[in-house]
């Protein structure tokens, strides 16, 4: 058995140890790489949206059914039974 390790010691120890400073110049650049991402998802998705309305839009605008032009005479088109 190790020296510390003891069955009836009821106490937690904990030694501190002494690390570097964390590196800013690349955490920053890892922050900016992940903002970059999360902007070109969200405008890609944004994207993908408009063109799925833009699509509806002209399928709604192809299934409309057309009104006949009007005559000269302002009479509605029915050929000759008029």
């Amino acid at each position: 058995m190790s020296r510390t390790f003891r069955h009836d010691d009821s106490q937690i120890r904990v030694r501190g140890v002494r690390k570097d400073p964390p590196d800013l110049r690349r955490l920053a650049r890892a922050l900016i790489a992940l903002a970059e991402a999360q902007a070109e998802t969200e405008a890609e998705a944004q994207a993908h949206i408009r063109a799925r309305a833009e699509t509806r839009g002209n399928r709604n605008r192809a299934n409309r059914t057309t009104q006949p032009d009007k005559d000269d005479n302002n009479t509605d088109n029915q050929g000759d039974a008029a």
